[in-house]
């Protein structure tokens, strides 16, 4: 269970959502008073108390809190089932150009999308701040990119830096 403020409600019921580490499925989201938060609810969301949950929510006190429950879903990530295909036909070569060719255009700066597999795949293990720092970009605008090559299940995450994945390596070889 989790609770946040938020102006307009930012999940929907039966969204599957990443968290990092899993994934989660939506099972309700609600508006609640802060009076009808309970104990239990507090501690299903990992605090001592209602009082230290809502010590502990984010933005302005007269937004609405939102009660989120939701489940651990035992599936793996679609983008990893999407990364380990590296057997791409011409015609999924020709959507992910044109996919990285849009994400290209909207970028608002160079054409980035194959610069940045290039590198990954020259460097793999490599710190995504020194990946940044050669391609001339701010860390965290290198790091979202790469998030973005990775869920077309081109990248995958290392503990440091990041590797083409098997899909990504065909891509390249194909393209």
């Amino acid at each position: 269970m989790a609770f946040r403020r938020w102006r307009l409600r930012q999940v929907v019921t039966g969204g599957r959502y990443r968290t990092g580490l899993d994934i989660v499925e939506v099972e309700s989201v609600d508006v609640v008073a802060t009076g009808d938060i309970t104990v239990a609810d507090a501690i299903a969301a990992g605090y001592a108390s209602p009082e230290q949950l809502l010590a502990g929510l984010r933005g302005p006190a007269d937004l609405p809190v939102y009660r989120i429950r939701f489940r651990l879903t035992v599936e793996p990530d679609p983008r990893e089932r999407l990364a380990d295909d590296g057997d791409l036909a011409p015609g999924d070569v020709a959507d992910l150009d044109r996919r990285l060719s849009r994400m290209d255009r909207s970028g608002g700066r160079d054409p980035w999308t194959i610069a940045t597999l290039t590198a990954i795949g020259e460097n793999p293990g490599v710190p995504a701040a020194t990946l940044a720092a050669a391609a001339g970009v701010e860390r965290t605008t290198f790091k979202r990119d790469v998030r973005r090559l990775k869920d077309l299940g081109l990248t995958l995450s290392l503990t440091t830096g990041y590797r083409l994945s098997p899909r990504g390596e065909s891509f390249l070889r194909l393209r």
